[in-house]
């Protein structure tokens, strides 16, 4: 059959998410003729600006919440039209202390958390452990951060890198449960601390494969600092910039074309796509796979890796107000502009997960919840603003993809009410009575279970990474920019790649320097 348009791409783009886009703007830009094809009739895949909520005028980022990994290389050499905005407060984790509502409220400057944790504490260890342990990470992420976007080091070249050996050993050597009970004794700092090495990650502090570490690592370099910044407009305002700069360059985005065959000979591909009027093929010199490892292997007949598995809940709010807190020494305008934690005490957590391994839902689901609209109002339109909305998008940890498997609904459902339990008991109202509604007098939440997130994004078994993350070095197989297959001209760019998880852009840009021949 025919190529579509009769030519011959240089790239064919299977999947229009961001990393897809951030590809096709590379290679577009460098004067390579480039195809997208995009199975859904929009572009941005997780990281997209929705209205849940019928004739409610509030875009919320649906699936992807917070910026971290994005390089500032990439918007720079892309020329995007994207702001992030900080948050002022880091996180509030709420917890009762002695038959009282207390918590620990991280960021409004050095003297208010010091004060924070010597009132939680009773004395100045935790935090200066604190300070000692970020300000290493700190150091590594200063180190590791810009190899993202070069070829992949050794990990004896990031090694010398990182030029720290307790940092090295931290990170990348021993279980992060090791350095967290060593450095840290109280339960309710040692989970905050946690929290990071689990979030869409279902493991133990001590379990042996470090996938913990890995998700530690990814969460605490983004952008050389571990600031998790939010996306000014929403998270769609990067996708769009994105499909923008990628059209600008010439790129053709193909939407509502769904590639389901790859054939190639090493030299040239064809990719068969279907449409609403039937199948067609494109003919390209490369192609650059945007989606999982599964769906790679599926769409060129190789052998599908193991299967993958998410442990999350996702739930999207929109209220009328702030609830109020139990804990009054802390402004809700304050304790929701960071990341709210809930049901995440280092106790909390390991219950939790071993509830889930042993194959029921946590009794204390943990959560972390964020309130864009507090730092970037103009996700709500200006009537809501006025009237005092906010959204609230919540994260469960620790509930895995098989634990619904029997009955999808009245799980994320049973899982749903004890999530918002376990809020609830930090607030002196409950939630439900903030809730607003929509045009048909429905409360707006919705709940995504990681079987949803499967069905609606093809993410294999709702895992937000596509699979287990990787460490960030060179092993056997994984080639020069961590985006090689088995076929020379084929090249993964989705998160699944090496290097890839979460909204950073790097896989896109890796395959397209891989594409161009960049890095030697």
């Amino acid at each position: 059959m025919p190529a579509l348009d009769g030519h011959t791409y240089d790239a064919v783009i299977v999947g229009g998410g961001h990393n897809g886009l951030v590809a096709a703007a590379y290679l577009a830009r460098a004067g390579r003729s480039v195809l997208v094809l995009e199975r859904l009739e929009h572009t941005g895949g997780a990281a997209i600006s929705t209205r849940p909520f019928a004739g409610v005028d509030a875009r919320l980022s649906r699936y992807s919440y917070l910026v971290s990994l994005l390089p500032k290389k990439i918007v720079r050499d892309l020329g995007l039209t994207f702001r992030v905005r900080k948050r002022t407060i880091s996180s509030y984790t709420p917890v009762e202390r002695d038959g009282r509502p207390t918590g620990l409220l991280v960021g409004g400057g050095e003297r208010r958390t010091r004060e924070a944790f010597a009132r939680l504490t009773g004395g100045t260890r935790e935090y200066g452990a604190w300070e000692r342990f970020y300000g290493m990470t700190g150091r590594a992420a200063e180190r590791i951060f810009p190899t993202l976007t070069e070829p992949l080091p050794t990990r004896d070249e990031l090694r010398r890198r990182v030029d720290d050996e307790e940092a090295w050993r931290v990170l990348f050597e021993e279980p992060i449960g090791v350095a967290v009970e060593e450095r840290f004794a109280d339960d309710l700092v040692r989970g905050v601390v946690l929290t990071d090495a689990l979030i869409g990650t279902f493991a133990d502090a001590h379990e042996p494969s470090l996938s913990q570490n890995r998700c530690f690592l990814y969460h605490v370099i983004g952008g050389g600092t571990g600031d998790w910044d939010v996306p000014v407009g929403g998270m769609g305002a990067l996708t769009e910039a994105l499909a923008g700069a990628a059209r600008d360059g010439g790129a053709v985005i193909a939407t509502g074309h769904e590639a389901v065959r790859i054939a190639t000979d090493g030299r040239t591909a064809e990719v068969t796509y279907r449409t609403a009027d039937g199948e067609g093929v494109a003919v390209g010199r490369h192609v650059l796979v945007n989606a999982s490892p599964q769906a790679l292997a599926e769409l060129t007949g190789d052998e599908a890796p193991a299967p993958a598995e998410g442990a999350q809940l996702k739930v999207n709010m929109l209220l009328t107000r702030l609830p109020k807190l139990r804990d009054g020494s802390v402004d809700p305008r304050e304790a929701f502009s960071g990341t709210f934690h809930i049901a995440e005490g280092y106790r909390q957590l390991a219950a939790a997960h071993a509830q889930a391994a042993a194959g029921s839902l946590p009794a204390a689901p943990p959560s972390e919840i964020y309130c864009h609209s507090l730092t970037d109002p103009t996700i709500l339109g200006p009537g809501l603003v006025e009237q005092g909305y906010q959204t609230l998008t919540l994260f469960g940890l620790h509930t895995p993809a098989r634990l619904f498997d029997r009955d999808n609904d009245s799980v994320r459902e049973e899982l749903l009410k004890a999530t918002i339990a376990q809020l609830d008991a930090h607030l002196a109202e409950p939630i439900a009575d903030c809730l607003a509604v929509d045009a048909e007098g429905r409360p707006c939440i919705e709940a995504k279970s990681p079987l949803d997130l499967e069905r609606d994004l093809r993410l294999p078994g709702g895992n937000i990474f596509h699979r287990e993350l990787s460490w960030p070095y060179a092993q056997d197989g994984t080639g020069r920019w961590g985006v090689e297959t088995r076929h020379a001209n084929v090249l993964l760019c989705g998160a699944g790649a090496v290097r890839g998880g979460g909204v950073s852009g790097v896989p896109g840009h890796n395959a397209a320097m891989a594409v161009l021949g960049e890095g030697g």
